[in-house]
């Protein structure tokens, strides 16, 4: 699909389809360069576009603070496959929403 048809089933801005594929959040082709760009429309790609975030995904300001790292960081990890994350789609609240995985130990916790 072009950059506009995908936008249109994704419920988003071409704009934004487009900076996300130059960033590497989405995977496009191109035949030859400076052709327009293609997205493969699949099942997984899909399911990225969200109307309500998950239990668990937390707004990107959130998931600076918990993982103690800054935003560029977090977007890297996301773009690498380290981290989880959705696209919201809907409401006045739309935007990357990142599932951060508290697996460290808390410092009063007991183990005992």
């Amino acid at each position: 699909m072009s950059i506009k048809q995908a936008a249109v089933v994704l419920n988003m801005a071409p704009s934004t389809l487009h900076r996300w594929v130059n960033d590497g959040f989405v995977v496009g082709e191109q035949v030859t360069p400076g052709a327009p760009w293609q997205i493969r429309m699949s099942d997984d790609l899909a399911r990225q576009f969200v109307e309500d975030a998950p239990e668990g995904y937390v707004v990107m300001q959130e998931a600076t603070k918990r993982l103690g790292v800054s935003r560029q960081t977090v977007l890297q990890r996301v773009k690498r496959g380290e981290l989880e994350a959705v696209h919201v789609c809907q409401g006045r609240r739309k935007g990357l929403r990142i599932r951060v995985i508290d697996d460290k130990p808390d410092l009063f916790s007991h183990t005992s």
